[in-house]
C-alpha cells in the first residue's frame, strides 16, 4: 500500500483538511486505491480500512462523519459523531466541534471546504451540478452563520472534480442553468458536436461561493477525469464501460 496522497490548499491553512484522492488504501481492481464509497460494490473490509487511512491522513482519531449523500441542496448540522447506518440524507454538514472529521465522497462532482478559523467552524459541500444549482454553498454558509461563523471571514476550497474540458452536457443541460440565471451561459462552451456543450462545473461552483459573499476562494483545478493515477471519476468509467467506480473523500476538521 502506497501512502495516502493528501491535497492541501493554502485559503484553509492552519485548519486540519485534506483532499483525497486514490493514492493509498488496499483497494483492488477497479476500485484500486483509496475507495471510500460504501455504496461501491469494492470488499466491506477494504472500504473500511481506507475510510480509517483517509481519517487519520487528514485529522488523526477523529470521528469520521460522511453523509448519505442524494445530489441536493440540503446541509445538516453535526454536534456529535453518527453511525454509519444513520447518515443523514443530504449534501452538505457543518460543526464546531472539536474531534469530528467531517468527510464528502465524489467521484467527479466538487467537493467544497469551507472554515471560519476565528469562530471555530467548518464545513463540507458536495455540489454536483443538481446541488450546486440547488444552492448546496448557500446553505452551508448559512448553517456555518448559525454556529457563529461570518461569510466575510469564511474561506472555501473547491477541489478536484470534473474539468470543463472533460464535462460534455447536452442543450437540455444548459438551458437548465441559463433559466435559472441568463448569465450562467458564460459557464459554457461549444463542443465539436452540434448540440452539446462543455460546462465548467468549478467556475460555477466558484461564482456561487463569490455572490454568497465569500472572499477568499481557492480552486485546486484538478479534473478528476483526466488524471486516471489520481482520482476516481463516475464519467470516465462510463466511458470505459466499467461496471462500477471508486470514491474519494475530502475531510476537514477541528
Amino acid at each position: 500500500m502506497s501512502a495516502v496522497e493528501v491535497i492541501r490548499a493554502d485559503a484553509l491553512s492552519g485548519v486540519a483538511h485534506g483532499f483525497l484522492g486514490r493514492r493509498g488504501g488496499v483497494s483492488g481492481g477497479i476500485h484500486a486505491g483509496l475507495n471510500v464509497g460504501l455504496g461501491s460494490h469494492d470488499e466491506a473490509g477494504a472500504v473500511a480500512a481506507n475510510r480509517i487511512a483517509a481519517r487519520d491522513a487528514v485529522l488523526p482519531g477523529a470521528e469520521l462523519v460522511t453523509l448519505f449523500q442524494i445530489h441536493s441542496g440540503d446541509c445538516v448540522t453535526v454536534c456529535q459523531s453518527v453511525p454509519e447506518a444513520l447518515r443523514p440524507h443530504a449534501d452538505a454538514l457543518v460543526t464546531d466541534r472539536p474531534g469530528l472529521a467531517l468527510g464528502i465522497l465524489t467521484a467527479d462532482c466538487a467537493p467544497v471546504l469551507l472554515a471560519d478559523r476565528e469562530a471555530g467552524v467548518v464545513g463540507a459541500a458536495h455540489a454536483g451540478w443538481k446541488g450546486a444549482l440547488g444552492g448546496v454553498t448557500d446553505a452551508t454558509i448559512a448553517a456555518m452563520e448559525a454556529l457563529g461563523a461570518r461569510r466575510a471571514r469564511i474561506a472555501a476550497a473547491i477541489g478536484p472534480c470534473i474539468a470543463r474540458a472533460s464535462y460534455e452536457v447536452d442543450e437540455g443541460f444548459r438551458a437548465r442553468f441559463c433559466a435559472a440565471e441568463a448569465a450562467n451561459e458564460r459557464f459554457f462552451v461549444a463542443g465539436q458536436r452540434a448540440g452539446y456543450w462543455h460546462f465548467d462545473l468549478e467556475a460555477y461552483v466558484a461564482h456561487r461561493l463569490a455572490a454568497a459573499g465569500l472572499a477568499r476562494i481557492e480552486a485546486l483545478g484538478l479534473d478528476t477525469y483526466a488524471k486516471p493515477d489520481r482520482f476516481f471519476s463516475y464519467r470516465r468509467a462510463t466511458h470505459r464501460g466499467e461496471p462500477d467506480y471508486g470514491r474519494q473523500i475530502s475531510i476537514i476538521g477541528l
